[in-house]
């Protein structure tokens, strides 16, 4: 059963003001089926590695005259000679809603049609499913949204829970992708071992030079085992006899097939942003939890990487909940030299919005002292009243400027 997803209204909006729109994001997170829902009149056409589906490597233009817009491009990394064959089209013909273009890489053939397409088309990135579109719970204003819009407006009218939901630790395990939402428990070990093969065998072996896919395997283990920490390439090499360039080149190869995500160090100085140690997150938990062989969410109990887990799952509702907004907040986390740390920073318009998460079903004023930290160190900045997102039952005030907020709200 389809399930409504937040980007739709801003999908349809993009693709009746532009004649191209570029969908991308990893693979199984459901582009085409949202895609096949929004434009439902439209031609899709589905392209493969292997086959050349319609002659569209060989012939983009003729591919493109048989098949006349609107039109779906599905996979489109696998034809990449039509994109200089749309672009010769929208140059003659710049009516929106012609081409809309999906693709599960961000770089080599996504950024040549960035490129190729600048100027011509808008590009829209979807993720696994968030909190609200698991409950199909529609809500006009996600809580994110509200709180960057005015926190006060929040305070006096705390957001809302799912009236129903699975625990936080089978959610955690489950993991966000849709497929992954729709198997029973038993099937998600299963589910989650073909994602990992497939994505390796193929998404990773598209873009990557790797020669040992053994020791990438070890690595992409390693780097799930250290979702929600600062990142240390020289660590992080160390532990399988890598060297910090091939570290960070293989954490570059995540990142451009959307399985990791890194939040910049925050300091208040452009050049010292730039220079500190980034955090970083994998996409997504369930993933995590496979590549770190736990077999069940009961296993989540007491486990060491538990609380990693789900800050992990809290930084990437945030993501996707601000994908959604015209401006997205600009994303950071915190760390003074002192050891005080915040795990979130948002910047917008000015203003800082300091996030902490606490794996704490009651949190108090003493989970907050990061948030009163980071106060004292930007006394002439403007700070809005902090969060501590955790595992609570209802939203509530926890020192003079800081308030507890349910990781579940929508």
């Amino acid at each position: 059963m389809y399930k409504h997803r937040i980007i739709s209204e801003r999908l349809r909006k993009l693709s009746a003001a532009f004649p191209c729109v570029v969908l991308s994001g990893a693979r199984q997170v459901g582009k085409s089926t949202l895609v096949r829902h929004v434009f439902s009149g439209a031609d899709c056409v589905v392209f493969d590695p292997v086959v050349d589906v319609g002659n569209a490597r060989h012939d983009p233009d003729l591919f493109l005259d048989n098949h006349p817009s609107p039109i779906i491009l599905d996979e489109i990394q696998y034809a990449p000679e039509l994109v200089a064959a749309v672009k010769r089209r929208i140059d003659r013909d710049r009516s929106s809603g012609q081409y809309i273009i999906t693709g599960s890489q961000q770089w080599s053939v996504m950024k040549s049609i960035a490129e190729s397409l600048a100027g011509r088309a808008v590009f829209l990135n979807l993720e696994g499913f968030c909190l609200s579109e698991i409950y199909e719970q529609r809500v006009e204003r996600s809580w994110l949204e509200r709180w960057l819009d005015d926190p006060d407006e929040v305070i006096a009218a705390p957001p809302k829970r799912p009236t129903t939901g699975r625990t936080l630790y089978e959610q955690l395990w489950r993991g966000w992708l849709p497929e992954a939402d729709r198997i029973s428990l038993e099937l998600i070990p299963d589910y989650y071992n073909a994602y990992v093969q497939t994505y390796i065998e193929r998404d990773v072996r598209m873009i990557s030079d790797t020669a040992d896919w053994q020791q990438f395997g070890r690595f992409v283990r390693l780097a799930a085992a250290l979702t929600g920490q600062e990142i240390n390439y020289s660590q992080l090499g160390r532990e399988l006899g890598l060297t910090p360039q091939t570290a960070r080149r293989w954490l570059s190869t995540l990142s451009a097939t959307f399985q990791w995500f890194e939040a910049p160090a925050y300091s208040g100085s452009t050049v010292k942003r730039t220079s500190s140690k980034p955090k970083g997150y994998f996409a997504d938990t369930g993933l995590v939890c496979a590549l770190q062989m736990l077999s069940s969410a009961r296993s989540l109990s007491g486990h060491p990487l538990t609380g990693a887990l789900f800050e992990t799952a809290v930084a990437g509702e945030i993501r996707k909940l601000g994908r959604v907004l015209g401006t997205p907040p600009t994303f950071y986390h915190w760390r003074s030299h002192g050891g005080a740390e915040v795990d979130i920073v948002l910047e917008r318009d000015g203003v800082l919005y300091p996030i902490e998460v606490k794996l704490a079903s009651q949190p108090s004023g003493a989970d907050a002292r990061g948030l009163c930290a980071f106060r004292d160190a930007y006394q002439q900045s403007r700070i809005a009243p902090g969060l501590v997102i955790s595992p609570t039952g209802a939203f509530a005030k926890i020192s003079k400027n800081d308030y507890a907020l349910p990781w579940d709200v929508l």
